[in-house]
């Protein structure tokens, strides 16, 4: 049985690959449902199960991108209060903002190391999202 399971979205197969890898080392039981899209992602959300317990979410993909999928889910009466992480290359402070203004959780600027990596999914399975308010100043995990 899996402690809980997290959805995460990116069009990068080898960010994918690394991810997964990232999780496959983590101590609890986690099932991970990778999605090469915003719109697969979408797809699956609204057709569970399962749920997730968290979405980490890059932002720059073709088609429906991370600010699309965003937006959507905030807009969703029944899904706006799925915990989304961006995980995201970038780390310019207007990208952030407009990240946290929209409604995302967390944000995660992309680590290069596998331990820096694996860090930042421990932080975000660690918090508990019911309580959880994103601030100016709890926004931005660094690793």
């Amino acid at each position: 049985m899996k402690d809980l399971t997290i959805f995460y979205t990116d069009d990068d197969e080898d960010d994918l690959s690394i991810f997964a890898d990232a999780v496959e080392s983590l101590p609890k039981k986690i099932e991970l449902r990778t999605y090469s899209g915003g719109q697969k992602l979408l797809n699956a959300i609204y057709n569970p199960p399962p749920t997730p317990h968290v979405v980490f979410l890059d932002l720059n993909m073709p088609g429906k991108n991370g600010f699309d999928v965003l937006t959507e889910l905030r807009q969703s009466a029944e899904k706006k209060d799925i915990p989304i992480v961006i995980f995201s290359t970038s780390n310019e402070p207007s990208i952030i903002e407009k990240c946290r203004v929209l409604g995302a959780d967390l944000f995660i600027t992309k680590p290069i190391l596998m331990k820096d990596i694996v860090k930042s999914i421990e932080h975000a399975l660690a918090i508990n999202w019911k309580e959880f308010t994103p601030t100016p100043n709890n926004f931005v995990y660094k690793s």
